[in-house]
């Protein structure tokens, strides 16, 4: 129960950041009668149950109660699911991802690894028997079976609960069916591992051996009595897994889909509907090309439907490739400088628009999300907006100005905005562009709004966030907090409410906090993104620099007083901020930092600086810490405080203990703050609150400010 009392750093690690009690998730029924999401009970309840919307009426209804159908027992998670929650960030409980048949009538998901399925139009669920630990159920098309996986076998039974059975086995250990290898699920965007025939009479199935992928131990050291986590780990220039694709029909035959595994390994993207044959999109290992292929599910032969190169890397996109309903190819493609929508042959929007993600596909037209791009005459600093795409032109579907997303189907659209004078996000079901209802949030209010001004620094106009104290009156000049992420994947500078409020937080604290987006990061076009390429570190350096020295010009900024936080790249960028530009930084709090890129998986590491057997060097020179100790680190020395989690299996403890060791024998001062059995989460709630208020500390100290004071 929230109290007075309770400080921004307890409610914020309570609240999962203000997401619990959120709607999420989204499916709209083909015939718009329908829309079904999770959402938990309240702020601080982790359990999300099932629910379903009529459209019509406007009227919810719960589909699934995830304490009811344990019967108020604890949830019991296996490894693998913990491993897939841990790759999709998940911090939830309870129901945390269901899949439907096509109609959207029946529902499937697992819940403590145990099956189950929900009559959507009934609101009533049921559990299936089914050998556990049960992962990914997915319903076929026709709602007659559901799939799942189950101790790496993939397995099938009827929706009735009657017949069944595996479909495939794992004929070794390291090998499974229907799971995604670690490199498609932390670093692709591909969680799942099997898709359903358009007619439910067979299914794509991945088979993954990770057999020549080489061994790393997870230990806890807090319990020396607990045997550690051996956990198949693909570092840079080391091998993957195998993995090939099989068509298995429901009467048990199989067929391999061939394609030129050896050029091009990463299975990166599938798409089965009734619009055409199967699509893949697969990988060279250097991600400069990729093919676009079509499957004959009888024969396994495929067909080259587009090829693509880049001498750079080829970016992956959500919802793409993919049929139109008339059968033309739909992608997402850097070309011409800009990343364009194409349908068929034809790209349907210019340098204008910067495409993020394929959100739905009609007869009609294509809905996509996208920001502003290079030749746009109002940059929209931080927004992301939902357009209709089609041969006629571009339309916008979201009005507001902040960040947006949707699901459409049967003329009914769920979109979810979230604004920058609003707290969490609102959900609106449209139909025919009308809004018709909201989807109610029970997340909690945070209880202070940011005072954050978007805006652009430096000559490359660097896209910036600048918080100021909320009580700040701008009589004197303050100690300067810059708070990035600055990396690939990582949109920091958003406009909208909740992404500010832990920044928000350190400037109430007394700093004036930084948020700055430079080269690398997503939103503008291609070439800002790749221009990291072989040059990681530089760049992303220098970009905090330049907005730093030219924010100065336009805030009170004490440029004497300058620290750096940051996490997972965010925390590789900071140390790289202290020990590379120390007559600009003065501290630096270094969270999970890849420190030795070799370390880190292939499929990211490789995209940005190449193989490390073939370029030694760029990997020398963007690492933080090579054999030989430090790169490039120059004098005077400045504090910096590492945090990791012991039992991170993403980016591993060792980069920040090497790291501690460089430092020692560089005689540089540090502080390192083991986090027991933490992974790269932090979602213990006592764990999350202290490290804001131990990092408030170091700062504070660092920066020779007064630390006696109770953090606000």
């Amino acid at each position: 129960m929230t109290t007075e009392t309770d400080s921004f750093p307890r409610r914020h690690a309570r609240t999962l950041r203000f997401t619990l009690g959120a709607p999420r998730s989204f499916s709209v029924a083909p015939d718009g009668s329908r829309v079904v999401f999770l959402r938990s009970g309240s702020g601080t309840d982790r359990a999300n149950s099932l629910w379903v919307l009529d459209t019509e009426g406007g009227g919810e209804r719960v589909a699934a109660d995830p304490r009811a159908l344990l019967g108020g027992a604890s949830e019991n998670l296996s490894a693998e699911e913990r491993a897939r929650r841990e790759r999709s960030r998940e911090g939830g409980a309870g129901i945390v991802g269901y899949a439907t048949d096509a109609a959207v009538e029946l529902a499937s998901f697992a819940l403590s690894g145990r099956l189950f399925t929900a009559e959507l139009r009934a609101g009533t669920a049921r559990e299936l028997p089914a050998p556990g630990p049960v992962i990914d159920p997915r319903p076929s098309p026709d709602g007659r079976y559901v799939a799942f996986v189950s101790r790496g076998a993939l397995r099938v039974v009827g929706a009735e609960g009657a017949d069944g059975h595996a479909l495939a086995t794992p004929e070794s250990e390291g090998v499974t069916y229907g799971l995604a290898e670690f490199v498609a699920a932390e670093e692709m965007g591909r969680s799942r591992g099997f898709w359903w025939a358009p007619e439910s009479d067979r299914l794509l199935v991945a088979r993954v051996d990770d057999t020549p992928v080489r061994r790393w131990w997870i230990s806890d050291p807090a319990h020396p009595e607990r045997e550690p986590q051996r956990v198949p780990y693909p570092a840079a220039g080391t091998p993957n897994a195998d993995v090939r694709l099989f068509v298995i029909g429901l009467d048990g035959t199989r067929t391999e889909v061939s394609w030129d595994r050896a050029r091009y390994p990463y299975l990166a993207h599938v798409h089965w509907s009734a619009a055409g044959a199967p699509l893949l999109l697969v990988q060279a290992r250097d991600q400069r090309a990729a093919l676009i292929l079509a499957v004959d599910p009888d024969s396994g032969a495929t067909r080259m439907v587009h090829a693509d190169e880049d001498p750079i890397w080829l970016e992956l996109f959500p919802g793409a490739p993919c049929w139109s309903p008339s059968g033309q190819l739909v992608r997402i493609a850097d070309e011409g400088g800009a990343r364009r929508l194409a349908v068929g042959e034809r790209p349907l929007t210019g340098a204008q628009l910067h495409i993020r993600a394929v959100l739905d596909v009609s007869a009609d037209d294509v809905l996509v999300s996208a920001s502003a791009g290079e030749e746009a005459a109002d940059p929209e600093v931080g927004e992301v907006h939902v357009y209709r795409v089609n041969e006629l032109g571009v339309e916008r579907v979201s009005r507001e100005p902040g960040v947006h997303s949707a699901v459409r189907a049967g003329g009914v659209t769920v979109l979810v905005s979230a604004v920058p004078d609003r707290p969490g996000s609102r959900v609106q079901v449209l139909r025919d562009g009308k809004p018709t209802a909201t989807v109610p949030s029970y997340a909690e209010d945070p209880g202070m709004s940011p005072r954050v001004t978007l805006t652009q620094g430096g000559a490359r106009r660097i896209p910036c966030a600048v918080l100021m104290p909320r009580d700040y009156a701008g009589d004197t000049p303050l100690p300067v907090l810059m708070d990035p992420y600055g990396g690939p994947h990582g949109q920091r500078v958003l406009a909208a409410h909740n992404p500010h409020l832990t920044s928000q937080w350190f400037a109430d604290q007394g700093f004036a906090v930084i948020v700055a987006d430079g080269r690398g990061t997503p939103g503008r076009s291609p070439a800002w993104e790749k221009s990291v390429r072989d040059d990681l570190a530089d760049v992303v350096v220098q970009d905090q620099v330049d907005a730093l020295r030219a924010l100065a010009a336009d805030f009170p900024l004490d440029l004497d007083r300058v620290a750096v936080r940051g996490w997972s790249f965010g925390g590789y960028l900071a140390a790289l901020a202290v020990l590379r530009r120390p007559d600009v930084f003065h501290a630096a709090v270094v969270g999970a930092p890849v420190t030795d890129l070799r370390l880190y998986d292939t499929h990211y590491q490789e995209r940005y600086v190449g193989h490390p057997d073939e370029q030694p060097e760029v990997y020398r020179r963007n690492s933080v810490i090579d054999d030989a100790g430090l790169v490039g680190a120059v004098e005077p020395h400045r504090p910096m405080m590492i945090i990791h989690g012991l039992a991170d299996d993403n980016v591993v403890v060792a980069h920040s203990l090497r790291l501690s060791s460089a430092l020692l024998a560089a005689g540089r001062p540090h502080e390192v703050l083991p986090l027991s059995g933490v992974t790269h989460m932090t979602p213990q709630e006592e764990v999350a609150e202290n490290l804001l208020r131990l990092q408030l500390g170091f700062l504070k100290r660092s920066l020779g400010l007064a630390n006696g004071d109770e953090p606000r």
